[in-house]
């Protein structure tokens, strides 16, 4: 849609490269010995465009803007920005999961950074620098580039929205937080990576009946904000609307749960997905991720509802198989070929999902280190191939760490842009060729 001004403007420039075209067809177009005047001719043609056409546009355009009714003016924009949407959201609107997953290779998560959090500070606190509470250094463009370069084509960035959340009801987010998270989402998107977000150590979506209301409402407001903020950005972008809802503390915290937090898990997932679609610009048609209770990839994965008439939900899935060998830090170094959890699992991902048509994406996985690269690596190899003969791109799970005492998963030294770990690193990407 072109305002008047823009198409008043447009008839004279017309007009004056039509007058140029004629005069300079008039002088012998493509004569050498008329080749200077051409010139001559083109620049004072030019000169006029530039000093008559475009300055008596400009002051229309300043007479019409004082004359015009703010009203008048902001509805046009708007009218204008809904068809430039509509005419993006074309390709959005004809994809489908399915179709995304497919695109995927392999992940890679940015784990204990911009999802570190503290007790025992107040929430929006801006002097304390989250980012770096967990021991990892602030991301940089660099550390993306490397692992994009290294083969990697999709980047989980977990997110930890609670130190930075605002009273009920608003449940503002920290605008500096939220342009920080924007800043590291823009690192991997601007290069053409699918970038997954979520929310991540929440303290407030514990999946009991007597806080659904409450977990509703913030989970709500939070998605709403994330929504507002990243409406403008593609298919690249999807949202994760929780990571392991479970009851923290509890003997039912790893154990795929019950009744009660298998239905809230599922009640906040649909108020996730509902808030997001609601909101403007691309979402209606972004590719959405929910999980199970706890993520879990053996009980949890069997009481998922998967929202009906919507072909843009993934399921999300952490699964590290097999526990003794993998998650297990007084496990077992040696991989010994046990194929069996790895197996069983992806025929269960079939069996649930990808055979009635929903996709899958394995969030987290690894083997954290034992100083057993090579077996790691075999381990690797047969995971990432036996995932995707069934379609299931995996995100390899990296918290900086690798010889301290904890969960050590790191693959990149975020200081260096080093792989430690070269064998593993060609498991897990030479399986996707």
């Amino acid at each position: 849609m072109f305002r008047k001004k823009q198409f008043a403007y447009l008839q004279k420039t017309a007009g004056l490269i039509l007058t140029m075209c004629l005069m300079t067809f008039s002088m012998g177009c493509g004569n050498a010995d008329s080749t200077e005047e051409s010139a001559v001719e083109e620049r004072v043609l030019e000169k006029a465009v530039l000093e008559g056409s475009i300055i008596e546009s400009s002051q229309e355009d300043s007479a019409e803007s004082e004359a015009e009714p703010a009203e008048s003016i902001a509805a046009e924009n708007e009218n204008t920005e809904n068809e430039n949407t509509e005419k993006v959201n074309t390709k959005m609107e004809d994809l489908t999961a399915m179709d995304i997953v497919k695109d995927m290779k392999i992940g890679w998560n940015i784990g204990n950074t911009l999802d570190s959090t503290r007790t025992d500070i107040t929430r929006m606190d801006a002097s304390y620098k989250f980012e770096t509470a967990w021991g990892n250094p602030e991301v940089t463009p660099e550390l993306i580039d490397t692992v994009l370069d290294s083969g990697f084509n999709v980047i989980r960035i977990p997110v930890s929205w609670t130190n930075h959340i605002g009273p009920e009801p608003e449940y503002q987010i920290a605008e500096s937080w939220m342009e920080r998270v924007r800043e590291v989402v823009d690192y991997a998107y601007d290069k053409g990576a699918y970038v997954i977000l979520n929310i991540h150590h929440e303290d407030w979506n514990y999946p009991y009946y007597d806080n659904l209301d409450r977990a509703s409402a913030e989970m709500a407001a939070v998605w709403k904000q994330i929504a507002e903020v990243f409406k403008d950005y593609d298919e690249h972008l999807i949202f994760e609307g929780q990571n392991e809802p479970r009851k923290v503390g509890t003997s039912l915290e790893w154990n795929g749960g019950d009744a009660e937090g298998w239905e809230v898990v599922n009640r906040t997932n649909q108020v996730f997905i509902d808030t997001v679609r609601a909101a403007g610009g691309f979402n209606p048609y972004r590719m959405l991720m929910i999980p199970g209770y706890a993520a879990n990839c053996s009980v949890g994965i069997r009481h998922i509802e998967v929202p009906e008439n919507d072909n843009r939900v993934i399921i999300s899935v952490h699964a590290y198989e097999p526990y003794d060998f993998a998650l297990n830090k007084d496990g077992r170094s040696e991989w010994n070929h046990d194929t069996d959890a790895i197996d069983r699992l992806m025929k269960d991902l079939q069996a649930l999902f990808l055979d009635n048509g929903t996709p899958v994406i394995i969030g987290e996985f690894g083997a954290m280190n034992k100083n057993n690269e090579s077996e790691r690596a075999e381990w690797a190899a047969y995971y990432v191939s036996a995932a995707k003969k069934v379609g299931v791109p995996c995100i390899w799970w990296d918290n900086g760490l690798f010889e301290e005492d904890g969960e050590r998963f790191g693959l990149f030294d975020r200081h260096t842009y080093e792989c430690k770990y070269p064998d593993l690193l060609d498991a897990l990407t030479g399986g996707q060729e």
